[in-house]
C-alpha cells in the first residue's frame, strides 16, 4: 500500500536522490506487496507486521537501513557500514551505483519480512560493565524532542560522536553561545553528520 506523503517525500528530495528513493521503494514493494508506507521520524517507513525497513534523502546523501539488520544473514558483511556518521546500512548513498545488487536487496527485504512474519524481535541492547555511555543533556534532549529526525539519527550514532556533540556544548561560555550550537548542531545531525565532519577524509 503506497502513501501519498511518501509520494511528496520524494518530489521535495534532491533531483539525485529522487532516482535512488524510487528505486528503493520499487524493490521493497516487488519484495513484499503487502507492504505499508509510512512517515515515521520525519522519513519513509516500510512497514509489513511491524517496523522492516526505511529510507532517507538528506542534501548530499541517502540512506537506506533495516530494522532489525543484525539478525539479516549477511556472509559478505554489506550491511556493515563503515561511515558510523551515517544512518543507514549501506554507508552514504549518492547514486544507483552505490547500491548492491537488486538481487542482493531482495534477498535482504524477504529476510525482513520472513523475521516480522515470525514475529522476531530485535535482541534486546544490554550496556555491561565498564562501558562507555554518556547521558543526553537535558536542554539538548528538549531540542532533539523537536526534530524527531535528528533525535533518531542522534540515538543511533556512535558513543564517540555523542561525546563530540554533548563537549562541544558544555565547552560554551554562555548560555546563548550553546543554544546557537545546538541550533547549528541539530542541522548537521539531520544530514547524518557528526560533529567534526568537516575534518573527516572523503571516500
Amino acid at each position: 500500500m503506497k502513501d501519498k506523503r511518501v509520494d511528496a517525500y520524494i518530489a521535495k528530495s534532491a533531483e539525485f536522490a529522487k532516482p535512488i528513493l524510487t528505486h528503493l521503494r520499487e524493490l521493497v514493494h516487488r519484495a513484499c506487496p503487502e507492504v505499508e508506507e509510512k512517515i515515521k521520524w520525519g522519513f519513509p517507513n516500510f512497514d509489513y507486521k511491524g517496523v522492516m525497513c526505511n529510507m532517507a534523502a538528506f542534501k548530499q546523501h541517502c540512506a537506506f537501513g533495516f530494522w532489525k539488520a543484525s539478525l539479516l544473514n549477511d556472509p559478505k558483511g554489506i550491511l556493515a557500514t563503515v561511515d558510523q556518521n551515517s544512518m543507514g546500512h549501506f554507508d552514504r548513498i549518492t547514486s544507483l551505483k552505490d547500491l548492491p545488487s537488486d538481487k542482493i536487496l531482495l534477498g535482504f527485504i524477504k529476510q525482513a519480512v520472513e523475521l516480522n512474519e515470525r514475529k522476531i524481535k530485535r535482541p534486546v541492547k544490554v550496556t555491561p560493565k565498564g562501558s562507555k555511555t554518556i547521558d543526553t543533556p537535558d536542554y539538548l534532549a528538549k531540542a532533539l524532542r523537536k526534530d524527531k529526525t535528528s533525535a533518531e539519527i542522534f540515538e543511533n550514532f556512535a558513543y564517540s560522536h555523542r561525546k563530540e556533540y554533548i563537549q562541544w556544548f558544555e565547552e560554551a561560555k554562555t548560555e546563548e553561545t550553546r543554544n546557537k550550537r545546538i541550533a547549528q548542531a541539530i542541522e548537521w545531525i539531520s544530514e547524518g553528520k557528526g560533529r567534526n565532519w568537516k575534518y573527516e577524509k572523503k571516500k
